[in-house]
């Protein structure tokens, strides 16, 4: 035995106590698509004290890691696979940007060169059946492509590899179909998911290392936003941002080994796309002054303005998306018809305001008033087109259109900060006559306050303050721009994030433009949980102690167990509740009392949700993001079984999908 358990058992605590012996029936070996879950068919046994023995079956095969298999391209694979990763996903970048462009010029026969304001005068009766057909029809071709993709999931398995192939090529010609049609989404998603894509193919090919894997994720995502904005330090950041620090398991390795990768692939993407697409940038940076430092709090107020827009637009998705849902399940809807009804819905907004369609960064220019003999748009109008692009790219989103959130951001926030620069200047124009405020404010040109707000904008809504920086750093090559930059960027990142930190289960729309495209990950997760059951992924080793325990022991044994938990049981071992060692922390620092030693009833004072064994693990990940917690206790007749966290779900699935990989291959 453990010499803490012995201590443990001289000390008085609960020893070793056998559970009853479940049903054979619950507890048998199972398999799903090829994949046996094995449970302990014997009496589970659960630490009181000290360390648990599990015992061993006979025959039970002992698995062991071998070492780290050599890559196929030596110790360099890194670096190789990384100039690989770059070159191709800035030549699939250019590709899907000509068929963006191809498509647009078909559909709208030149008009966006011609501008939304020409749009605007132009009697309706001579344009409106074009405005609503083509987005209409570009939904209507991406229903038919995500029926395709839902019969490719229930095809053959043998054919795994060509689906695996197939699927993101799908994805880059729904959204090439979608923002060609001028349906309200962004190309930097797609791009991104590009990048990602082929850095899955060149690590299956080339790298099987599984660290060097998340790496090449990475090195794909800045190579992705890197040829989309022809911006390489802005895309090195983004992979950062998004997809080494959210990786907190692997990111000793990832933030010290994956620089260069990362910067390499990034460089390469970069100049690969400026051959193909030319070295302007994505759309034109006006003419700006900044007049003193004075303006600095007019610019922290703007980025408070453009926190708040970026909380609508996420409230908006959310509450479309789950509108969505709703209605197709009340209806028994299917959900080709939602990216139909998606196409026609800005078709409509678009009769009146021409701005939301899609056509590249045209429209942004506009609002910029740096295209040639086009009006500025007043205020009243831009603040009407805030409201209108966040309905109308929520909509896109809850649609099942597929897009990113980078080019509806950056519209957003150019709208906002130009009605935000010209209702300012109105206003000391007006207070200038009274406090003589000409020689102690001089306040900026709007296009000033349309640049910080696209960055604040973008920060806010995708969560990258540092690539919303350093993108607009890079396209205005201007130092001045920084420290207003940081300010807005700063307090608008702030906001947005504070109100996540608030509600554990919102995510943000735009967090990571790797999530944003279609649903087609999400419901292949949900297609996973849903098949295997908590009693197949739980964890079966766990400790319980009893109410009247003290909390040092109960910290003892989660140190001596490794576990961050703990289940409250009775003297007849019936379930109270869950504790854990964050419950404890919290309790001691709030805690007045020094003198006596705490016990769990003091802080196990609140009932737990719990899952049974026979449910699927949808349902549990929904009671756990329904709650916000990451741990459930598993009961069965009021007696507990296991313990269900998000890495059980997590590996279990892992271990689902890799399994039905496996059995596609040939012995």
């Amino acid at each position: 035995m453990h010499p803490l358990g012995l201590k443990m058992l001289m000390m008085g605590s609960a020893c070793y106590t056998p559970v009853a012996r479940y049903p054979s029936s619950l507890f048998r070996p199972s398999s799903i698509n090829g994949l046996c879950f094995r449970h302990f068919n014997r009496p589970l046994w659960v630490a009181r004290a000290g360390k648990s023995q599990l015992p061993k079956e006979d025959g039970e095969a002992q698995i062991t890691i071998g070492a780290e298999e050599d890559s196929l391209l030596g110790g360099n694979s890194g670096i190789i696979s990384a100039c690989f990763v770059g070159l191709l996903t800035g030549l699939c970048v250019v590709l899907f940007n000509n068929v963006v462009h191809e498509i647009r010029d078909l559909c709208w026969d030149g008009i966006p060169s011609r501008g939304a304001s020409w749009l605007r005068e132009v009697p309706h009766e001579n344009t409106w059946q074009r405005i609503i057909l083509i987005p209409t029809c570009g939904g209507l071709v991406v229903s038919l492509l995500n029926i395709f993709q839902s019969a490719l999931k229930e095809g053959n398995s043998a054919e795994y590899g060509f689906k695996a192939v197939l699927k993101p090529i799908l994805k880059a010609v729904a959204a090439a179909v979608t923002l060609g049609t001028g349906n309200s989404l962004g190309p930097e998603g797609p791009s991104v998911e590009i990048g990602t894509s082929v850095a899955k193919g060149v690590a299956s090919l080339f790298d099987k290392d599984a660290q060097r894997k998340l790496s090449l994720k990475a090195a794909g995502s800045a190579a992705g936003i890197s040829s989309g904005f022809n911006a390489a330090v802005a895309g090195c950041f983004f992979a950062v941002e998004s997809v080494l620090w959210p990786s907190p398991a692997e990111s000793s390795f990832s933030l010290t080994n994956t620089t260069s990768t990362v910067i390499l692939s990034a460089v390469i993407a970069s100049v690969v796309s400026e051959i193909g697409l030319g070295s302007e940038p994505a759309f034109r940076v006006p003419d700006y002054d900044f007049r003193s430092p004075s303006e600095l709090p007019l610019y922290i107020l703007l980025g408070i303005f453009c926190g708040l827009v970026s909380l609508s637009l996420s409230w908006c998705t959310s509450w479309m998306t789950v509108a969505t849902d709703k209605i197709q399940e009340t209806f028994s809807l299917p959900k080709a018809v939602f990216p139909v009804v998606g196409g026609f819905s800005v078709g409509l907004i678009a009769l009146i305001y021409p701005e939301v369609l899609y056509w590249g960064f045209e429209n942004v220019d506009t609002l910029l008033e740096t295209r040639p003999f086009v009006k500025g748009l007043h205020v009243d109008l831009l603040l009407q087109l805030i409201a209108v692009k966040v309905v109308a790219t929520s909509f896109c989103r809850a649609s099942g259109l597929v897009g990113g959130y980078y080019a509806p951001s950056l519209f957003i926030g150019a709208a906002t900060g130009m009605a935000y620069g010209k209702l300012l200047s109105s206003l000391i124009s007006q207070l200038n006559p009274i406090f003589h405020l000409s020689g102690v404010m001089d306040v900026a040109s709007p296009q000033a306050y349309g640049l910080v707000g696209m960055a604040a904008t973008l920060a806010g809504v995708c969560q990258v303050p540092l690539t919303a920086v350093l993108l607009l750093f890079e396209l205005t090559q201007d130092y001045r721009i920084v420290l207003p930059l940081l300010g807005a960027v700063g307090v608008s990142s702030w906001i947005t994030s504070w109100s996540i930190k608030g509600k554990p289960t919102q995510k943000q729309p735009g967090s990571g433009e790797l999530s944003m495209l279609t649903r087609n990950d999400l419901d292949e997760h949900k297609c996973f949980t849903q098949k295997i059951l908590v009693s197949q992924a739980m964890r079966t080793q766990y400790v319980t102690v009893l109410m009247d325990t003290r909390l040092t022991q109960v910290v003892a044994l989660m140190l001596a167990e490794k576990q961050s938990c703990a289940v409250v049981v009775d003297d007849d071992n019936l379930f109270i509740g869950l504790l854990t060692l964050r419950e404890i922390q919290d309790f001691c620092r709030l805690s007045k009392e020094t003198n006596k030693i705490p016990q769990v009833s003091q802080v196990c004072c609140m009932p737990r949700e719990t899952v049974t064994p026979v449910m699927n693990l949808y349902s549990a990940e929904m009671i756990m993001n329904t709650h916000g917690t990451d741990q459930l206790p598993v009961v069965l007749e009021h007696r507990p079984v296991g313990i269900l966290d998000r890495e059980c779900i997590d590996v279990a699935c892992r271990a689902l999908a890799t399994t039905e990989y496996l059995s596609t291959l040939t012995y």
